[in-house]
């Protein structure tokens, strides 16, 4: 028997409502639901192969093998993919991103994505969206985002067989830029899944979880109704209730740096002061993601690029689903 082979593509996606914290560290069934777009400019591509002369799983990851917990998450999917399809090899991962690594752009998101549809492929299943959105969670929650196109809601289910992603809009509904002002390119020192478990001793995650299906609410009809100032409101909102759990857990996480403060405040002025339509956001990390319509964007980024402490801006529509590749 030969070796079985196959590439995917996905998007890392930035989330408007946010994932933090798990009901189910396992399974990666999350606290609450959580709202997305696509990132169609940052791909990363994913080659899977399941080879009979391995005597265990392989990750290469930017052209360097990885071992411990990053491969561990890996063959945790691979696992499921083995178990469901009969499969009994191990496999070979090779991932490239076109965008900086465990630096709060969601490159789990679509490593996971990528992972979960390349390795079914190779492993001869034909699943459902759906399912691969569900296979994908179990390497990186906000991977269930990243399968399906465009802006997209994760539904935080009941077991793992409910939740999944789906998309409310598809690309092209609303013409959005996502402008990431990088002040770090650094790995950061705690990543997101050590972050979510300590979500919970914050005082003020139960509060955030509680007040989550109003938020979503809000920001689902903003992305659908394309309204830029409601859609602004309920982003920085989010935001911040994320970071003040994040601020308030045991040991804290502090993830900004004072660049990223800088371009906050920058962002809130040219909103509040000149009447310039943009709204920032922040992953778990340091760089800011600065929204906006296309229409402003080369002003958005020109504008950003001048703060001191940005390194470079990296700008992107709003992206399609996690896609097989031709051989």
């Amino acid at each position: 028997m030969g070796t079985w082979i196959a590439t995917a593509e996905a998007h890392p996606n930035i989330a408007f409502i946010k994932y933090w914290g798990n009901r189910d560290h396992e399974a990666r069934l999350p606290s609450n639901g959580s709202l997305s777009m696509n990132l169609a400019a940052l791909t990363t591509r994913t080659r899977v192969a399941f080879r009979p002369d391995l005597s265990a799983d392989r990750l290469i990851l930017q052209g360097r093998e990885v071992t411990g917990p990053a491969l561990a998450r890996v063959s945790r999917v691979l696992s499921l993919v083995r178990a469901w399809s009969g499969v009994a090899r191990y496999a070979e991962v090779r991932s490239e991103n076109n965008f900086p690594t465990g630096a709060g752009i969601a490159s789990s998101a679509s490593a996971f994505a990528a992972l979960a549809v390349a390795a079914a492929a190779a492993a001869g299943l034909d699943l459902s969206e759906q399912a691969l959105s569900r296979l994908a969670r179990w390497g990186s929650g906000s991977a269930s985002r990243s399968v399906p196109a465009g802006f997209v809601e994760w539904l935080p289910g009941t077991s793992d067989e409910d939740s999944y992603a789906v998309s409310i809009a598809p690309p092209e509904h609303w013409d959005l830029v996502d402008c990431i002002a990088l002040v770090s390119t650094e790995h950061k020192a705690v990543g997101s899944s050590q972050g979510h478990r300590l979500a919970e001793s914050s005082p003020y995650q139960a509060v955030r979880v509680a007040d989550a299906p109003r938020r979503l609410a809000l920001c689902r009809e903003a992305i659908l109704q394309r309204d830029f100032e409601a859609l602004a409101d309920i982003v920085e909102l989010d935001c911040h209730m994320m970071h003040a759990v994040m601020q308030t857990s045991t040991p804290a996480l502090l993830y900004w740096e004072p660049a990223t403060v800088r371009v906050m405040q920058a962002v809130r002025r040219w909103r509040t002061r000149e009447g310039l339509p943009v709204a920032y956001t922040i992953d778990a990390g340091p760089n800011v993601h600065v929204l906006c319509p296309r229409a402003v964007s080369e002003e958005v980024q020109r504008r950003l690029q001048a703060l001191p402490g940005v390194q470079r801006v990296l700008a992107s529509g709003p992206g399609g689903a996690a896609r097989l590749l031709s051989p």
